[in-house]
């Protein structure tokens, strides 16, 4: 297994576009670890976005908000001026385990995670923007 940490929004597309086997993203890793543990998956390529900016933000935007995929559950709730514009989304985030799993847990991850115990999906309705080799960031 390899792991990256790119710095950069290009740099994280061009190591999963040059991946030649199965390759994962890595946010929060409170479900890739747990499926790796379990040998549910076994990536030859992890790439750790946690250190790209734009995945670490979360601000006004167009009448809405962005929040990075690596923002954390626990990021959100301290974030005032989205708890006041968006309450219900920050509860949910709220919802999502223990303390200790929104401190690494990501709303991103908890909305593209297919298990059964997603919490955000059920009241967020969301526009989703993302980056690969044929398109724009």
């Amino acid at each position: 297994m390899r792991y990256e940490a790119p710095e950069s929004v290009e740099g994280a597309v061009a190591l999963l576009s040059a991946a030649t086997g199965e390759a994962r993203v890595l946010a929060g890793g409170t479900d890739l670890l747990v499926q790796m543990r379990a040998d549910v998956v076994d990536p030859e390529l992890i790439v750790d976005i946690k250190k790209i900016a734009e995945t670490r933000a979360v601000r006004e935007e167009k009448g809405g908000w962005r929040i990075g995929a690596a923002v954390t559950g626990a990021e959100l709730k301290e974030h005032a001026k989205l708890k006041r514009a968006w309450p219900g989304v920050v509860e949910a985030a709220n919802l999502i385990g223990s303390t200790q799993v929104q401190g690494r847990a990501t709303l991103g991850g908890n909305l593209c995670n297919g298990s059964p115990a997603r919490k955000a999906g059920a009241i967020c309705r969301s526009r989703t923007s993302c980056s690969g080799p044929a398109s724009s960031p």
